[in-house]
């Protein structure tokens, strides 16, 4: 049966994380690895379909076993494979991931260069980007080129279609030159995205301001934006529109892996907006709808890995009726 509620395309990295059976140990300490596909676009595709939406993914990979593997995955989880491309140079992209005792994550990347990264604009997909409601993208996509006009020349054809911008600039200091590039390309694009999502660490990244409040949030305003959001972790979100502000409380769960809580909320939030934007005019609903994507967050960081924890409906709404 044909998915009838509106497009989500996603768009940049799928990759996999070597994830250590040990929590709280060093990558050189650990006894062994587990591994766990990720890549925050693709996440975000994997979350919006397993709570009943309608998603795709646009992307390149390796023609190589992991390759076949991440797109498999995301085929078995309901996501469209349409947008995916594979590279016969380029190995699909892996991350060795510290968890560390408290559920934070430190990363290090086999990149060199990865599939991923080779995506050229004249292989994408135009006829599945046009058909979008929603393009949602981070900014990993912008380090490099081909991959990096690729990424515009995507945005441009949704935006020109009449799709709604969705940003979350997924920060990994590791993977650029520099803490300054970092900052300067993903502010590159920022005045083009309508819906953003920052973590406080972002939020602060990119400001060079250490108090996470309105007034630093309020400088990453810009005049296309319809909503701003700061994820606080165990303390909830703040959204930020045209004519309201405020904050929504997080559920309290015990945290075993932060890993894709961000893209969970993400998925939620642009699933509930994709079929009626006027959410974002009207605070009631819209706080209902960030509460509902606070607990997706709040369900993934409960299970090891970031896709088998990504909630369905009933899993959410079962925790919220029972806060």
């Amino acid at each position: 049966m044909a998915n009838e509620k509106g497009l989500i395309v996603s768009f940049g990295e799928m990759l996999i994380d070597f994830v250590p059976t040990v929590s709280g140990v060093s990558l050189a300490e650990a006894p062994a690895f587990l591994k766990a596909p990720g890549g925050a676009p693709s996440n975000v595709a994997i979350a919006v379909a397993r709570l009943g939406g309608n998603a795709s993914f646009v992307g390149k990979l390796g023609a190589d076993e992991f390759g076949h593997m991440l797109a498999g995955i995301l085929k078995e989880n309901g996501v469209s494979g349409q947008g995916i491309l594979f590279d016969q140079g380029a190995r699909t992209a892996l991350a060795f991931v510290t968890l560390r005792a408290d559920g934070e994550r430190e990363f290090m990347f086999y990149r060199n260069p990865s599939a991923d990264m080779l995506l050229k604009p004249e292989e994408l997909n135009f006829e599945l980007i046009r058909s979008a409601k929603v393009f949602h993208y981070g900014s990993i996509s912008l380090i490099v080129e081909p991959c990096r006009s690729a990424h515009l020349k995507a945005m441009e054809v949704a935006k020109d279609a009449g799709a709604l911008l969705s940003y979350d600039p997924n920060l990994r200091l590791p993977l650029w030159p520099s803490p300054e590039e970092a900052r300067e390309q993903i502010m590159s694009i920022w005045e083009k995205a309508e819906v953003i999502k920052v973590s406080d660490v972002e939020l602060e990244f990119l400001t060079g301001n250490p108090n996470i409040d309105d007034e630093s949030a309020m400088t990453l305003w810009h005049p296309n934006l319809k909503l701003l959001l700061v994820t606080l972790g165990e303390k909830g979100c703040r959204y930020y529109t045209k004519n309201f502000r405020g904050c929504v409380e997080a559920f309290h769960v015990t945290a075993v892996d932060t890993t894709g809580a961000g893209d969970s909320f993400v998925g939620a939030l642009l699933a509930k907006i994709v079929d009626d934007q006027s959410v974002l005019d009207d605070e009631q609903r819209l706080r209902e709808v960030l509460k509902f994507a606070n607990a997706c967050g709040a369900i993934t960081t409960t299970k090891k890995g970031a896709i088998p924890a990504l909630p369905t409906e009933s899993e959410v709404l079962a925790l919220i009726k029972g806060a």
